[in-house]
């Protein structure tokens, strides 16, 4: 049986991370205070991957506006990132941190470890400041994820957030109208 993660807090982990020319260490307390995304991702050197985290850092100062932190993570070491990151005029315009998981531990207490071949799942998940699990997506291997749409989905999850009682629509973009839940609703939309 599959449990949801939403509403959960993160689980403990610690580890490395290259960022910015440096080894930072981080923790499951790294991620709390603001707003994160988690992005793992198979594996460096690979061909979908490039072109998601390439998005991902074009789209990095709306995050960074919004008071978001992007962590990507992929089974590799932190020595593999930064290796991609010199080696790649794509994965170069990376400013947020990118996560080692070789013992795979971020992985599995998200639930995106393939464990058969000791990669991670394609999986977004978005991260209140309360360590809580907001959003989850996770996609085929072959399927490339979309920074806009992530983007989207982020201010919806503040604006939630911010008003309670209030929910956002499908397609719901900032400064469109929301919805109150209410009997009054209910057969009407």
């Amino acid at each position: 049986m599959n449990t949801s993660l939403i509403n959960t807090e993160i689980l403990p982990f610690k580890a490395t991370a290259f960022h910015n020319g440096e080894f930072p260490e981080l923790t499951e307390a790294s991620l709390k205070g603001k707003w994160s995304v988690v992005f793992f991702y198979p594996a460096d050197f690979t061909f979908v991957c490039p072109t998601e985290l390439g998005d991902l850092a074009d789209h990095y100062a709306e995050f960074q506006k919004l008071g978001v932190q992007i962590y990507a993570v992929s089974t590799d070491t932190h020595f593999a990132h930064m290796a991609w990151h010199d080696s790649s005029e794509t994965i170069k315009r990376i400013r947020f941190p990118m996560v080692g998981d070789p013992t795979g531990r971020i992985c599995r207490n998200f639930g995106v470890m393939i464990e058969e071949a000791g990669l991670a799942e394609r999986g977004t998940f978005v991260i209140d400041p309360t360590g809580r699990i907001q959003i989850i997506e996770i996609n085929a291997g072959g399927i490339g994820r979309d920074a806009a749409e992530l983007l989207r989905k982020v201010k919806a999850a503040q604006y939630v957030a911010e008003h309670p009682g209030e929910v956002c629509p499908a397609k719901w973009r900032e400064g469109a109208k929301t919805l109150v839940p209410s009997p009054d609703l209910v057969g009407k939309i």
